[in-house]
């Protein structure tokens, strides 16, 4: 228990962690995306200066009218307009290429506006230009990081989610078919002793009702251990008639279950062809009616009903008893978990896992509520 404790513990510290990386990269990513913001407007703001520095200048120094082309030229990215006062391009600069027109300019500056307000450039004469500007291709594109990066993230989490939990019903289900083989094996060997017993007691009381009894009692265990070994085993559906199985499990448990439960058996008249285990199905069979009979504390209607529908054979089990709340409905098959005080919870986890691993089939709850009882439906696929 302290190992798994301790298991459960490590994978949420891991889950935690993906976590924290998925954020705190969501959160480096603006950062970033808001640091070459300010880096664009702080380059178009200094080539504003240089243009207006220009135009100030009334003795040009050789050296400045060489370095301002180049503060001008170097930019190579970032979409750049610059209209006068009446709204007529005067130069612009990493356009679209569809952009060509003066009409076209001037429409284009006007939307760069609504990300951004221009910047004015006041001239010595009294004039004045406008600087209209926007975001660099790379600057877009990098604006949808953080998004396609969370998504990335939130999927690889996801599926560690889904592999951690995969694991654990791969480990669950290990221990679960070695406590199984493990019971066989453990009652094989008195198992044998009691055959020889029984022997005996034929030879020495052939009549015996006694005797009769105790021998289908034995037998009775011998397919108790032959369906405990089966678990874990590669599955085999050696039988095919669906009704005749539960036709025969009804006979069995319909004799030695209380005569206060009313048991009706509602079959069609032909046959079901469903490949299946006939003694992992009684196993099933056996687990549902005696939780069946335990929830009507022996006394109630007990109704089996197996219909076929839409190439499924669908077999309804019904009982009176006390029913469940939704909590309980939702882990009812969960190894471990049981309504029962002194119940260890393996009955319904194995019979999931017999239906759905062996028989490619599902076993659900169709319909419970506390005091109105309870319906387990088992789905078979039929095979054309």
């Amino acid at each position: 228990m302290k190992l798994r404790g301790l298991s459960r513990i490590s994978r949420w510290i891991i889950f935690v962690v993906l976590t924290a990386i998925a954020a705190l990269s969501a959160v480096a990513f603006l950062l970033l995306i808001n640091y070459l913001r300010k880096e664009e407007v702080r380059r178009v703001n200094l080539m504003s200066k240089a243009i207006r520095i220009q135009q100030e200048l009334a003795e040009p120094d050789p050296a400045v009218l060489q370095l301002l082309p180049e503060i001008m030229q170097s930019n190579n990215t970032i979409p750049l307009i610059i209209l006068d006062r009446e709204g007529e391009p005067m130069d612009h600069r990493n356009l679209p290429e569809h952009i060509k027109t003066p009409e076209d300019i001037r429409k284009y500056a006007y939307r760069m506006a609504q990300h951004y307000e221009p910047i004015t450039i006041k001239l010595p004469d009294g004039n004045y230009q406008l600087v209209y500007y926007d975001n660099s291709r790379l600057l877009n594109n990098l604006r949808y990081s953080p998004y396609l990066l969370g998504l990335f993230i939130f999927g690889y989490l996801l599926f560690t989610f889904w592999f951690f939990r995969t694991l654990k019903r791969t480990d669950e289900g290990f221990v679960w078919a070695g406590l199984a083989k493990e019971t066989a094996h453990q009652i094989g060997t008195p198992l044998s002793s009691l055959f020889g017993w029984v022997e005996i007691l034929k030879d020495e009381h052939a009549d015996s009702t006694a005797v009769a009894e105790i021998e289908k009692d034995v037998e009775r265990l011998r397919t108790i251990s032959e369906r405990f070994s089966k678990i874990g085993s590669v599955p085999e559906l050696p039988d095919t008639d669906l009704t005749e199985t539960l036709t025969e499990n009804y006979e069995y448990l319909k004799s030695r279950i209380s005569s206060r439960v009313q048991f009706h058996w509602q079959k069609p008249a032909e046959p079901v062809l469903v490949p299946h285990s006939r003694i992992l199905l009684n196993w099933v069979m056996e687990n549902l009616v005696k939780n069946a009979v335990d929830a009507m504390k022996g006394e109630g209607i007990l109704t089996m009903r197996l219909i076929v529908r839409n190439r499924q054979a669908i077999l309804d089990i019904r009982d009176t008893g006390a029913g469940m709340t939704r909590s309980q409905a939702r882990k009812i098959f969960l190894p471990g978990y049981s309504t029962k005080k002194r119940g260890w919870g393996l009955g319904l986890s194995l019979a999931k896992r017999v239906m759905q691993e062996y028989h490619k089939g599902d076993i659900r709850i169709l319909q419970t509520a506390p005091g109105e009882g309870t319906t387990f439906r088992l789905v078979f696929p039929i095979k054309s």
